[in-house]
C-alpha cells in the first residue's frame, strides 16, 4: 500500500530542495541486511554441511514473508526491520529514497519465493545452492559495502532508456540514483536526525 510505504521527513532538503518522496533510514536497511545475512548463512550451513534442510526451508519461508511485508508496507513493519531499528536507534539517521529499496526488495521477494518453493518441494543440489549463495552475496554487499544492487539496476535501466526516471528516486546510497540531469544523491545525516517523522 503506497500510502503507508516509507517515512516522510519534514524539512529534509538536498541542495536547497525539499525531498518529496518517502525515505528509509539507510542504517536500518543495512542492519536488516546484516541480520538476514547471518540467519540465512546459518540455515545454508546446516543444509550444506549437515544435510539438514528443515532450517533452510523455515528460513526461506520466513524471508518470503519478511520481504513481502517490506515491499507492501515497508521495513518499519517487518520483524527484522523492528530488530534493525532497535540495533541502530542510537545512530543518527541517513535518509535514502524508499522506492529504490522497494525495487531491490522486490527482487529479493522473487528469489525467496523461488527458494520457498524449491526447498519445500524437496529439490536439492546446485539450483537451490546457487540461488542461496546469490542471496547471501547480495545481503553481504548491502550490509558490508552499502551497495544496493536493485538501485544500481534501476539506474542502469533508466540510463539505457528502458525505464522512465521516477521522481521518487531522489536520494540513493552510494549515488546509485544519479541520472544525468537529476538531483544529486547526497545522504542526509545528523542535522536531520531530530526532524519530525511523518508516516505515509
Amino acid at each position: 500500500m503506497e500510502s503507508t510505504f516509507g517515512q516522510r521527513i519534514s524539512g529534509l532538503h538536498v541542495d536547497g530542495r525539499e525531498l518529496r518522496a518517502a525515505v528509509f533510514n539507510e542504517n536500518e536497511v543495512r542492519a536488516a541486511a546484516g541480520v538476514t545475512l547471518v540467519v540465512g548463512a546459518v540455515a545454508f550451513s546446516y543444509a550444506y554441511f549437515e544435510q539438514q534442510y528443515v532450517p533452510l526451508q523455515v528460513v526461506a519461508t520466513f524471508f518470503f514473508v519478511e520481504f513481502l511485508i517490506r515491499v507492501t508496507v515497508g521495513l518499519q513493519y517487518s520483524p527484522i526491520g523492528l530488530v534493525a531499528r532497535a540495533m541502530t536507534s542510537r545512530r543518527p539517521p541517513d535518509w535514502v529514497s524508499a522506492k529504490p529499496k522497494r525495487f531491490a526488495w522486490s527482487l529479493a521477494l522473487a528469489m525467496t519465493f523461488a527458494m520457498t518453493i524449491i526447498t519445500n518441494s524437496g529439490i536439492r543440489g546446485y539450483l537451490p545452492r546457487t540461488i542461496c549463495l546469490i542471496c547471501l552475496t547480495l545481503m553481504w554487499m548491502e550490509s558490508a559495502l552499502g551497495l544496493c544492487l536493485g538501485c544500481e539496476i534501476h539506474a542502469f535501466l533508466v540510463r539505457r532508456g528502458w525505464a522512465t526516471k521516477d521522481a521518487n528516486f531522489e536520494v540513493c546510497a552510494g549515488g546509485a540514483c544519479e541520472i544525468p540531469g537529476a538531483l544529486p544523491s547526497v545522504g542526509a545525516s545528523a542535522p536531520h536526525a531530530s526532524m519530525p517523522v511523518e508516516r505515509v
